[in-house]
C-alpha cells in the first residue's frame, strides 16, 4: 500500500490535465478547504461517484485509565465521516 502525498497527487493531476501544477495546487487547495468550511459548520459534503462525508457526533462518556484505572470523563467530541459511494465500492473491489 502506498501513501500517496498532496504533492505527488497534484503533479498526477497535472500531468492527466495538462494543466499547470500551480493551477493544481489552486484548485486542490480551494476544493479541501471547501471540505473543511462546510464539514465545520455542520453541512454533508457527497461527491457524486466517490462518497459522503458527514460528521459524527460522540457524546460525553466515562473511560478508564490505562495506566492507573482510575476513572476518568472523556469529553463530547465531533469527527469526519466516510461512506464510499457505489462507484468507488465497485472500483476498490474489481
Amino acid at each position: 500500500m502506498k501513501l500517496m502525498k498532496k504533492s505527488e497527487i497534484i503533479a498526477l493531476i497535472a500531468e492527466n490535465t495538462e494543466l499547470s501544477k500551480a493551477d493544481v495546487e489552486r484548485v486542490y487547495n480551494a476544493t479541501f478547504d471547501l471540505f473543511k468550511d462546510e464539514l465545520a459548520k455542520g453541512n454533508k459534503i457527497s461527491v457524486s461517484g466517490f462518497g459522503t462525508f458527514d460528521i459524527s457526533e460522540r457524546a460525553e462518556r466515562e473511560g478508564r485509565n490505562p495506566q492507573t484505572g482510575e476513572t476518568i470523563k472523556i469529553a463530547a467530541s465531533k469527527s469526519v465521516k466516510f461512506k464510499a459511494g457505489k462507484e468507488l465500492k465497485e472500483k476498490v473491489n474489481g
